[in-house]
């Protein structure tokens, strides 16, 4: 029998550098044309003996170096979860666009990176004092298989932490070691076989000791009843359907636990469609996560049926295959969390022409409070627009209730929005470490999406005080249920109060989906120490390609202060020199690939370099 998890590295031979920079030229401190790099390469057997590899591609500068050898500095960095980009992401308009021709057959020789390629981690230098500061200084290839359509990690990262990635395609999670960073040793691989109840992973919750919660979004892998390993049995339609599951991993991705979302009696008939149709209905398709260990409990939102949203051009015949439920968990018993409550989520003061556009639809992401006084959680909505607030999650029954309305934000950049807030890509969205603030993404909606007249909205990033709110513990008054309140924000006094929206200038499909706080601290010798004042946000404009909905392939950096957010005109691209670091380029520190695709990141610090 092969081994389970096995574990191997091998230090291979110096590669012949790569060209990192246009032109020749290098800026102080960073990698040329001569600058060597050196491949480290971590192997993993899964549980069905699949030999999985994790090459690195680390470059030779001052300071990239591993903590334990000679050379180390202690850095922080940006580890962004990116896929390869290639001919298998022709989305919808692509098809649309393409003038008819006969014979117009493309040589695979006139595109050498249009064929699939490896998906990896791109570690960045996210040291603001550092001469490499926004190099990508090492990238971790993944073998064997292509096309896992990276999705996300974890929200945050503390000291010691593993990386958990997703695989929304491929159905796998890979486990990363960051003691050693720049270098990512691979740990562990949970594969299908692992999570039969559950496929297509989403997102994942690190616990205190260090194993993680996984919100597998879609059903089980084969149609019909499974078992889980609490022993209960829920009836499913199959891989990417419903329903959904929760997975307990530890750092080798070995399951520890992998219960049902779905409750065993039918969830809203009226409201969760399924297809095929299932005996008992259900809206759990779980996709965003987070837990509060001191309240046990934990939070999930549910989005849509997965399978559903990725068959670009062909779209979802039913807008009730996406989701307006959350769902409260109480994990006391930390290998058995049990769905506590589904409550559907209210609609709001909009009447949408199309319904799929109403306030409470597609429920994508969900964030807790972080301060032991405060019990809240927020939600909000891909489809709907809209935010979300129940002042405690412990409550048997918690008061869920709209708080705010995108298109206030939007209005505030552009006034003449003749549309409201529906469908514009609401994606990550984080409360400040100290609760004093709520952070949002948006995508932001195309001209035309709901009839020829609609201008479309803003690409954004908002942020919202949400002090008021948060205080009012119980006796929350805020609740968003006229259409003025829509367009100006709520008029109770505990309502969020807009603080600021940093607009997103970007030409292509997409904007900014996914973010990540900054939670260190430079101790100015090298060492780090964890902080709640965050003063920098990352941000990536990439969604999911084969949805029709794209972006322009960035990762950015935002200071913050008193939620005031700037982009940081110093993380720049190392190859063309504008703000940003830019994933559409041909050069890698693994090889010449072509573009990128960075889903999901997260500021990390080796566990040896924090204090």
């Amino acid at each position: 029998m092969s081994p389970l998890h096995t574990r191997r590295r091998r230090l291979t031979a110096v590669a012949v550098a790569l060209p990192l920079l246009a032109g020749g030229t290098a800026l102080a401190g960073q990698a040329t044309a001569e600058s060597p790099v050196h491949t480290i390469t971590s192997e993993v057997h899964d549980s069905v003996g699949t030999l999985f590899t994790a090459t690195n591609h680390l470059v030779d500068i001052p300071g990239v170096v591993p903590v334990g050898e000679e050379g180390h500095v202690g850095k922080e960095y940006i580890v962004v979860w990116a896929g390869d980009e290639n001919v298998a992401d022709t989305s919808g308009q692509d098809i649309a666009d393409t003038p008819l021709a006969v014979g117009a057959v493309k040589e695979l020789s006139e595109l050498p990176t249009d064929l699939p390629g490896q998906d990896f981690l791109a570690v960045i230098d996210a040291d603001a004092d550092s001469a490499t500061y926004g190099q990508v200084v090492n990238t971790v290839t993944l073998g064997p298989l292509p096309e896992n359509e990276p999705h996300h990690m974890q929200y945050i990262h503390t000291a010691g932490d593993s990386i958990y990635a997703g695989g929304l395609f491929s159905d796998i999670t890979y486990v990363f070691d960051t003691d050693k960073l720049p270098l990512l040793e691979l740990s562990g691989v949970s594969n299908p076989v692992d999570t039969p109840c559950g496929s297509v992973p989403d997102a994942y919750w690190v616990l205190e000791d260090g194993t993680a919660y996984g919100t597998y979004m879609g059903g089980p892998d084969v149609p019909g009843p499974c078992q889980y390993t609490n022993g209960e049995i829920r009836v499913g339609n199959g891989f990417a359907g419903s329903p959904g599951s929760v997975v307990r991993l530890d750092r080798e991705g070995r399951t520890l636990a992998e219960v049902p979302a779905a409750l065993p009696t039918a969830e809203f008939p009226e409201d969760c469609h399924n297809l095929p149709v299932l005996p008992t209905a259900t809206c759990a398709n779980p996709h965003g996560i987070q837990v509060r260990e001191d309240l046990d409990t934990m939070v999930t939102s549910d989005y849509c049926e997965p399978r559903n949203i990725i068959l670009d051009p062909v779209k979802a015949p039913d807008h009730k295959l996406c989701r307006p439920t959350v769902r409260t968990w109480d994990i006391t018993d930390r290998n058995n969390p049990v769905v506590r409550n589904v409550t559907k989520l209210p609609d709001g003061p909009r009447r949408e022409t199309n319904p799929a556009h109403e306030e409470n639809q597609a429920i994508m992401e969900t964030t807790v409070t972080n301060l032991p006084e405060n019990k809240g959680a927020f939600a909000e909505s891909m489809c709907g627009g809209a935010i979300f607030y129940a002042p405690d999650i412990t409550a048997p029954e918690p008061a869920w209730r709209e708080v705010f309305d995108n298109t206030t934000a939007a209005l505030s950049v552009d006034p003449d929005v003749i549309e409201g807030g529906g469908c514009d890509g609401g994606g990550w969205v984080q409360t400040s470490l100290d609760d004093k603030y709520l952070y949002h993404a948006v995508i932001g909606r195309g001209p035309g999406a709901q009839f020829p007249e609609d201008q479309g909205t803003t690409k954004m990033i908002y942020t919202l005080d949400i002090q008021a709110l948060v205080a009012a513990g119980d006796s929350v008054e805020c609740t968003i249920d006229t259409i003025l309140e829509v367009a100006e924000g709520g008029e109770e006094a505990d309502c969020p109060a807009l603080v600021d929206v940093l607009e997103v200038t970007d030409t292509t499909s997409g904007g900014p989906h996914w973010g990540a706080l900054d939670n260190y601290v430079a101790n100015g010798d090298g060492t780090y120490s964890e902080t709640t004042d965050v003063d920098r946000i990352a941000y990536s404009n990439y969604f999911v390609a084969r949805t029709g909905i794209d972006g322009n392939h960035r990762v950015c950096i935002a200071d913050v202060e008193d939620g005031v957010m700037t982009v940081d005109e110093d993380f720049r691209d190392e190859a063309r020199g504008g703000t940003c670091v830019d994933f559409n380029r041909l050069r890698w520190p693994h090889g010449e690939t072509g573009n990128a695709k960075p889903h999901s990141m997260i500021f990390a610090v080796a566990g040896g370099d924090v204090r």
